[in-house]
């Protein structure tokens, strides 16, 4: 199982994503924004959050980083974006069940942001902040996701 630093900023990620690839002399960078998927009719985002970076890897010396930038409607369960609530953990498994069983884990005494659930990025994915006010993403797909959108926008 990976434990992965994620970073979250506000609007300037794509910035962010240049500037670690270089000082750490990434292997591989891969990104995909918001624009990149097709959009729900019923809540279409503005433009600029169209341009926005959903999620990126930055692959490096056998280390990887990633990072997105923040949605105005993300800040309604996660709070406002400062210095110092930017830094999330992210834990990419493919196994279900050992996702859940450190979810549940880590929500006791925390907060539910988003329950595992099936999404239009991952199979399971979910958020919560444990008791300590940390952060932590779940994610079973994030490797495929970033491969199955860029394949499909260079087709």
């Amino acid at each position: 199982m990976a434990v992965i630093a994620y970073l979250n900023f506000d609007g300037n990620a794509a910035e962010a994503i240049d500037f670690y690839a270089k000082a750490f002399e990434a292997d591989e960078v891969k990104q995909v924004k918001f624009g990149d998927l097709p959009q729900d009719p019923n809540y279409p985002l503005p433009e600029r959050e169209l341009n926005m970076i959903m999620e990126s890897s930055i692959a490096f010396a056998g280390g990887k980083l990633m990072i997105s930038d923040l949605l105005s409607a993300m800040k309604q369960g996660s709070g406002e974006l400062v210095r110092g609530n930017n830094v999330l953990i992210s834990i990419a498994n493919e196994s279900q069940s050992t996702l859940e069983r450190c979810f549940e884990r880590l929500s006791v005494g925390g907060h539910v942001i988003m329950p595992l659930s099936d999404t239009p990025w991952s199979s399971c994915f979910g958020m919560l902040a444990d008791r300590f006010g940390i952060v932590w993403k779940f994610n079973s797909d994030a490797d495929k996701f970033l491969d199955r959108v860029l394949a499909m926008k260079q087709s």
